[in-house]
């Protein structure tokens, strides 16, 4: 019944930084719709929709915050690419290379954080 993922939001306090993060150290686009008023981060054939704290957008989860996201990327290029990436930025690795399991079998992962301390995996399949 589901194919796959299109979107997620991600609640922040800080836009600019979220959006220098994710389009500097991961390579994300920044797309703006609505003339304007909102944002997304694209990659590959997904995005995440941001909404600044305090100024959600409706519908919206019952109870949305900075910090409490736990998600896994699937890498467009070798993890080692990644991790020079997130080195030249000076973001810290918390965890890998490690190997662990992934919707589709075994990947190999790096776990940091952004700015707004959500906990984020970039992962390759083995």
């Amino acid at each position: 019944m589901i194919d796959r993922l299109d979107h997620f939001v991600l609640t922040t306090a800080q836009p600019d930084e979220i959006i220098r993060f994710y389009t500097e150290v991961l390579g994300m686009t920044l797309e703006t719709f609505r003339n304007g008023r909102r944002m997304a981060l694209k990659f590959g054939r997904s995005k995440i929709n941001i909404h600044v704290k305090g100024g959600e957008y409706d519908p919206k989860a019952h109870a949305p915050g900075i910090g409490t996201l736990d998600f896994c990327f699937i890498a467009s290029v070798p993890l080692e690419q990644v991790i020079a990436s997130l080195e030249k930025h000076r973001v810290a690795i918390i965890e890998g290379p490690c190997i662990k399991t992934g919707a589709m079998g075994e990947i190999r992962s790096v776990y940091f954080r952004d700015p707004d301390l959500n906990l984020v995996e970039v992962s390759e399949y083995v």
